[in-house]
């Protein structure tokens, strides 16, 4: 039986009073009640254990390997479901497999352990997403540089990814010509070419690392603009009529000025021109023959202002994105789609058409914490929940002007709320991503980021099912019981924990996000002076609660590795009364109901 600790209440709470959405009820409770009392927290070592594949279909096999350098001869691993044991077996030597559940959309915890006496010591997590369809959880990373490469060089930068488990990658401009991609000669793509900034690109390094992603079950898209020539294309085919334009008169040509190095300036053509969708549909359709990519990955421009077409009615380029959409998706539909809504510019109309997931790059003005937050919900509800959000949010970007470090607290804290919103973060290529311009790679991961950010991506992968799999967000009153926590309710608040609320089936999530000692609630940190959390300690907290609780755990990548551990709690007056063991950055507490 495990010990409560007593502690006294006056009688009004010292703590804060929370909703997850707005609250004005006043919360007591018996001033003498007594505050369960955690078991002593595991023993985590963190030694190195890593998947073969970044995802995997219903029923196949997973291949761990491990530093067993560490392990004693009574090490075991356990594989669950949220915090269900679903099996659980000893383990010997650095490799065993493990047959996935064949049920399909389901992440798990994987934890290597072993116990002395009520001691457990957690050597080793890691998450394994068990999905059919890579666009229903996408974690999306990027490559961007294509010159000839040695086999050992792609292969690092694969298994590093695979590590993160990221399961999709945007070819960032890998490509020749925006209108023509691929050059081709006599029915034979060139071995060779430039991109636009004058960059060498190798036809066999782009191949070899579709191939050897591939190979650790990574989908491949390539990049290019829905809209975008060079200079001479009406030379390769590019008619007139289809560019858009700054005047109703068809004078001036709209485009985006690039100075040397760049090869030319990107005119701009209409995406709903059907000529122009059958023209770059051919380009693509170039593309896949040649190259085995999974999809399509669409740029754009944001907002251009006025525009027109040739014929000087006014283009609203916004509504151009779904019919393009379609048009690319009747010409491949077994290939994937995504497309960039910059600043969420048009996305109402991709969240509506073919694509398979929704990505927007975030710009000011949204700034702020709880920006990212809105962005993901808009996404859900212009999609009615039906597509998952990848943003493209490039941190520290000042910083990454210039030769440095990334500043870890803003990553965490910045993946800490897409992650709890249901989103992923398009920051992991061959470098972390400090700029629109991919190939930046100014800003380099220090030691204690390179060792916190994998268990942020096992924690996406093993609690996918709270975190992207539907709910509702909802109000779930939390209280700090003894003060320990300035609790407020989400947007978030600079020097405040804030709480962000989900039903999930027959569970109430409730995830903590620590702003307390934030310098700043801005999400990019531009200039790298965000702050670390202090960390919080076995603190009371009250949770209100109308349903008969079953059981409370919780989980946090911060903390051993992201292992669940359930609570001991009690539930009276409607409130569910627990101890926090430990609150850094994230800390998800779920309630399960009978």
């Amino acid at each position: 039986m495990r010990q409560f600790t007593k502690i006294v209440i006056s009688l009004v709470f010292a703590g804060w009073v929370i909703a997850c959405g707005k609250s004005d009820d006043e919360i007591t409770l018996d001033p003498n009640l007594e505050i369960p009392e955690n078991p002593v927290t595991p023993n985590y070592l963190n030694v190195s254990l890593v998947t073969d594949k970044a995802a995997y279909a219903p029923g196949s096999i997973v291949v761990f390997t491990i530093d067993n350098s560490k392990l004693p001869g009574s090490a075991q691993v356990r594989y669950k479901y949220l915090d269900e044991i679903i099996d659980e077996t000893s383990i010997s030597g650095s490799s065993w497999n493990w047959q996935t559940p064949t049920i399909d959309f389901r992440g798990y915890a994987v934890e290597v352990y072993s116990r002395s006496g009520e001691v457990e010591t957690i050597y080793a997590t890691v998450g394994v997403d068990v999905s059919s369809d890579w666009t229903r959880f996408p974690r999306y990373g990027f490559l961007s540089r294509f010159s000839q490469l040695t086999d050992a060089q792609m292969d690092a930068v694969i298994d590093n990814l695979a590590k993160y488990h990221i399961n999709g990658l945007q070819f960032y401009d890998w490509q020749n010509k925006h209108h023509m991609p691929l050059p081709v000669e006599q029915g034979v793509p060139a071995g060779s070419w430039k991109d636009i900034i004058n960059r060498d690109i190798s036809f066999s390094t782009v191949e070899s690392y579709i191939e050897k992603a591939k190979s650790r079950n990574i989908k491949t898209m390539f990049y290019n603009l829905v809209y975008g020539a060079w200079g001479e294309a009406e030379a390769d085919g590019v008619q007139k009529e289809w560019y858009v334009f700054t005047d109703n008169g068809h004078r001036n040509r709209d485009f985006h000025p690039l100075s040397s190095p760049f090869l030319s300036n990107i005119y701009l053509l209409d995406p709903s021109n059907t000529d122009w969708q059958q023209y770059i549909a051919d380009e693509n359709q170039t593309v896949y023959q040649f190259l085995d990519f999974d999809g399509y990955h669409m740029d754009q421009l944001g907002d251009r202002g006025t525009r027109y077409k040739y014929d000087g009615s006014v283009l609203d380029l916004s509504q151009t994105y779904k019919p393009f959409i379609e048009a690319m998706k009747a010409g491949q539909p077994s290939k994937n789609i995504v497309m960039n809504a910059v600043n969420q510019y048009g996305q109402k109309g991709i969240a509506q058409s073919s694509a398979d997931f929704l990505y927007t790059e975030v710009w000011s003005p949204n700034d702020t914490y709880n920006d990212l937050s809105y962005i993901i919900q808009q996404n859900n509800t212009y999609s009615n929940n039906t597509k998952n959000t990848v943003l493209a949010a490039y941190m520290n970007y000042n910083l990454a002007n210039n030769q440095g470090y990334f500043n870890t607290p803003a990553v965490l804290m910045t993946d800490a709320v897409i992650f709890a919103f249901g989103g992923s973060h398009l920051e992991l290529g061959e470098h972390m991503l400090g700029k629109e311009y991919f190939p930046n790679s100014n800003l380099q991961m220090k030691a204690d980021l390179m060792a916190a950010l994998p268990d942020y991506y096992d924690f996406l992968v093993a609690y996918q099912n709270l975190l992207r799999d539907g709910g509702i967000f909802n109000m779930a009153t939390v209280t700090s019981v003894d003060g320990k926590m300035k609790i407020a309710n989400w947007p978030a608040s600079q020097g405040e924990v804030a709480t962000v609320c989900k039903k999930v089936d027959n569970r109430q999530v409730v995830h903590l996000i620590n702003f307390t000692d934030s310098k700043s609630q801005q999400w990019r940190d531009n200039d790298g002076n965000q702050a670390s959390p202090t960390l919080i300690k076995d603190a009371p907290l009250s949770v209100a609660s109308a349903q008969t609780v079953k059981k409370v755990w919780v989980a946090s990548p911060d903390i051993i590795g992201g292992a669940s551990r359930a609570l001991d709690f009690f539930q009276s007056n409607d409130r569910v009364v627990f101890t926090l063991p430990e609150l850094k950055y994230w800390t998800t507490i779920v309630l399960e109901f009978e």
